[in-house]
């Protein structure tokens, strides 16, 4: 689990200062990028080498508004072990700890070269055992 927290900009929300639903997404890969940083991978790094992780699916659930300016807590949870996908649990609170969204990211392992799936990276696997077990 990891979490990272931020405040809601004033672009990312219409004119009733409501977030627009299309920022989650982005709010959800921070998170994942935070996720793999603390895990000592790089997103940069892990593209550069040849390995891309499209989304192919993402079901989110709008529980309570987020609003210009709320300060925004992202937990990130890994489920299960990836294999040539990987998939997240998200939960956004709000600033009075109410949760205001939950989400399930699941993301594909690419090879960029040649654009077809492959299997988890043993570098970023051994990273996972090894950060879970301490």
């Amino acid at each position: 689990m990891h979490q990272i927290s931020f405040r809601v900009r004033y672009g990312e929300t219409d004119q009733m200062g409501v977030v627009h639903h299309g920022n989650y997404a982005l709010y959800f890969e921070m998170a994942r990028i935070e996720w793999l940083r603390q895990l000592g991978v790089s997103y940069k790094l892990m593209e550069a080498n040849g390995v891309a992780l499209p989304v192919v699916r993402m079901t989110v659930n709008y529980h309570k508004a987020l609003f210009y300016d709320d300060e925004l807590t992202v937990t990130t949870r890994l489920i299960g072990q990836p294999t040539a996908v990987i998939n997240f649990e998200f939960e956004i609170h709000n600033q009075n700890m109410e949760l205001c969204s939950t989400a399930n990211v699941t993301l594909a392992f690419l090879n960029n070269a040649t654009r077809r799936p492959m299997r988890c990276p043993e570098d970023l696997l051994a990273r996972m055992t090894n950060n879970s077990t301490q």
